[in-house]
Formats: C-alpha cells, structure tokens, sequence
C-alpha cells in the first residue's frame, strides 16, 4: 500500500473511530436532533484542518451510529431519539405496551444496519449514473433548487403553510446578506448555517426568557420515565448477527426500502420513513409481525435516506440538491473558507473536487464497518444499562450550555458579533417557524440556497 493511500485510510479510520464512539453515546439521549448536533460538530471538524478522507468517514460514521443507538430512548423509553425517529414512536409505544420492548430495540437497529449494507453500494451506483448530467444539472440549479424548496416544504409536516413560509424566510435571509455585505464585504455561510440547523434550540432559549414562555414550558415535578425491563438477547456472549435479528419478510422490505430510498434521494427522510413503513405495514395482517416490521423498515430507511442523500449530491454534481445535503451535511459543500460553493456560478471546491467516486467509496465502508461493529453490539448488549445511565446522570441543561458555546465560538471566529447576530436573528426566526407551522430545518436549508442562488437568477432575468 502506497503512503498517499495510507495517510487517508488512516485518517478514515481515526476519525471513524472517534464519530461512531461520540455519536453512540450522543444517540442515548433524547431529542439530540441530527442537524443540530452533527452539523456543527461536522463543521469544526472541517474548519480545524481535517482533511477530505477524514471528514467524509467522520460525517458517515457519525449519521450511521447515531442511527443505530438513538432506537434505545425510542423503544426503551418511549420518547424519540431525535427527529427521524419519531415514525417508529407509534409501533415502539406498542411494542412496549406488549411487554416486548427489547424486540422493537432488537429488530429496528437491525434492520438499520441491512439498510446501510445496501444503501452504500446502491447509492454510489446512483450517483454513478448522474454523474454524466452533472453539468447540466448545474446550470440548472436556480431552478432546481426553487422546485426542490417547494417539494420539500410540501411534504413536510407545515405543508401549505411551510411553502408559504418561505417567500419571508428567503426575503429574510437576501436581507441580511445585502446587509453583510455592506458592513464586511462577506457571506457569513457558516452562521446561516448554525443559525438555521440550531433554530429550534435558540427559540426555546429566547422562549424561557419570557413569562409566557416559562409558563407554558413549566412542569410540576420531575418527569418521570417507567424503563422496560434487561431481556438480552438470545444467545448470550455471541456477536449478534442483524440477518439472523429479521425473518425473512422483514430483511426483503428492509432490503425493498432501502433501495427505493437510495434512488428517491430528494425527499425528506421523516416523510419517506412513514411511506415506506406504511407500505410495509398495509401488506402484513398479523398484529405483531405489522408492528415488530414496520419499526424494522423505518429505522432502516432513516439510514438509507441519510446516506444516499449525503453521498449521491456529493460523489455526481457537488450541489446540496437534497434536504440532507441541504441539513445536516451542509458543511460538506459549502464551509468557507476549507469548503466554498460559488452560488452564482453554480461551482464548488468541496468534498466532491477533493476526492474521487473510488476513494468516496472506501472511506465509507471503513465509515460504516466501524460504526457498525462499535455501536450495534454495544446496544444489543448494554441498551438498558446505557438507557438508565443517561436518563439518571446526563444533565440536558449542560449538553444545551455546550453546544451554545460552540456556537458561539464559530459565529465569532467568522466574524464578530455580526456574525452572532446573524445566527441568532435566523434562528429565532427559523425556531419560531420550525415549532409553530412545522417548517423543519431541511426546508430552511433548501430557502437558503433559493435566497443566494434563485433569487439573483430572477432579478437576471
């Protein structure tokens, strides 16, 4: 092996291992939304001088263990993991109400690591296939992305309202930047980004300093959580093995949703999560094997979903043109001054000129082999001993505190106080529309990129 293959495999590797023993521990907790604790943390990643092979395994490892370990509060506790667990929340209440919670655990994180042995190969496959239409799908982008805005506010939960709520957002948004671009003469990307991905946070933060907002945040006594009773899984000290978890049934529609999802990769991962357990569901007539499937089908579509919307952008145009790559994987693209996206022009200097489809391909198998053998024994194993662990002794006031100051540091390493002031002024007003009329952080994202790419494309024309 040649040492320029060397350096970057070990890079994969190392920070593969560092995501996957971050990112298990971050799924324990409930309601860690992935855009707002794996975008920033992405970013410091990029802006600390990590190179491309590095960041590319960190990012997948990070999306594939959070994935695997965020079905422990889901199933265990009965309250969500983070946002695209919240489909599986119906069928792990039941599950739970049946005495059987460790199955719902068993068979979710199961099949979300079939899906990412599927979604892998199938995605870079895809994204094989547009690669040759990645020029004309940039000069096209203005266009695409406006259509892509509107489909994706669609099919969120804020529907018409959420697609009505992007002519102010995106207007807010050209504001600011006319205003930036005055007073420094810069874009200040990376605080439009945190501002947008921390949106809710902030408004709650805003919200507990009112007496309205306290009033209706108020509860009387501690919350209170009854935790399913430690069945391990059979077999005692063997390696558990995700094909033996599932029936035959289960592993073809985890299989089915996983290669759909890997293709559909411009819709919202929540939204495809319902469809797809949905179509699983309406097919099995046997109250169990309906349940214990559909949280099996969902868990693996959130995966899917998440891999195919970061690699098949990434690897065959470069553009976020899906509302991952547009979330979540945002620094990916577009993180001055490492990463840049030239919004008039439509061109990048990003992950996707850094590295090429083969090298995108090893550094997410060393990303997936990793998170896998470090996250899905560890929850089949220990779930009810981690579960109890976090909900007795993580403080949710000081993981909130922690992530404040890291954002606060970035927003003033970009640039001062007005960079501050743009995040917190985007999100507050992104928090307020993502909690009031369900316009989540995927269709801010996607109003971004209409503001600084569409909008300059109308006024040319």
């Amino acid at each position: 092996m040649s040492a320029e293959l060397l350096e970057p495999i070990l890079w994969a590797v190392g920070m593969a291992l560092l995501a996957a023993v971050l990112f298990t521990g971050i799924g324990l907790i409930s309601g860690t939304d992935e855009t707002a604790i794996v975008a920033p943390l992405a970013l410091l990643v990029i802006l600390i001088g990590v190179p491309p092979a590095g960041v590319i395994a960190f990012f997948l490892a990070a999306i594939i263990s959070k994935h695997i370990s965020h079905a422990v509060p889901t199933t265990l506790l009965g309250i969500p993991g983070d946002t695209t667990a919240v489909p599986m929340l119906r069928e792990a209440q039941l599950l739970r109400s049946l005495g059987i919670p460790h199955i719902a655990l068993q068979k979710a994180i199961s099949g979300g690591v079939v899906s990412v042995v599927i979604a892998i190969p199938l995605s870079i496959l895809f994204a094989l296939v547009l690669t040759p239409f990645a020029e004309a799908i940039g000069a096209a982008a203005p266009w695409i992305f406006i259509a892509a805005a509107v489909l994706v506010a669609y099919t969120s939960k804020g529907r018409l309202a959420a697609v009505a709520a992007l002519i102010p957002f995106v207007l807010l948004i050209v504001g600011l930047q006319a205003f930036i671009m005055e007073q420094k003469e810069a874009t200040f990307t990376t605080s439009f980004f945190l501002g947008i991905a921390t949106g809710p946070l902030i408004f709650d933060l805003f919200a507990a300093l009112s007496p309205v907002g306290r009033r209706a945040m108020a509860q009387s006594g501690k919350r209170e959580f009854a935790l399913a009773p430690d069945v391990r899984p059979a077999g005692g000290g063997r390696l558990p093995n995700p094909f033996k978890a599932l029936d035959g049934k289960q592993l073809a529609y985890t299989s089915g949703s996983a290669a759909i999802t890997s293709a559909t990769f411009v819709f919202s991962p929540v939204a495809m999560a319902v469809l797809m357990g949905e179509i699983a569901g309406s097919r099995i007539k046997n109250g169990y094997h309906r349940l214990t499937t559909v949280i099996t089908v969902r868990n693996g579509t959130t995966e899917s979903t998440y891999i195919a919307e970061t690699l098949i952008p990434l690897i065959a145009i470069g553009l976020p043109l899906s509302p991952m790559a547009a979330g979540p994987a945002a620094p990916l693209f577009n993180a001055p001054p490492v990463y840049t996206l030239d919004t008039e022009s439509g061109t990048s200097s990003n992950l996707h000129d850094l590295l090429s489809t083969g090298q995108f391909a090893l550094f997410s198998v060393i990303a997936a082999v990793i998170a896998i053998a470090i996250a899905y024994p560890f929850v089949m194993t220990n779930a009810h001993r981690a579960a109890t662990w976090v909900m007795r002794s993580v403080s949710h006031e000081a993981i909130i505190t922690g992530f404040a100051a890291l954002i606060c540091v970035i927003c003033l390493y970009e640039g001062g106080l007005l960079a501050l002031g743009v995040t917190i002024t985007v999100g507050l007003v992104g928090g307020l529309f993502n909690r009031m009329i369900g316009m989540h952080a995927g269709v801010q994202f996607m109003g971004y990129y209409v503001a600084v790419l569409t909008v300059p494309a109308l006024l040319a024309l």
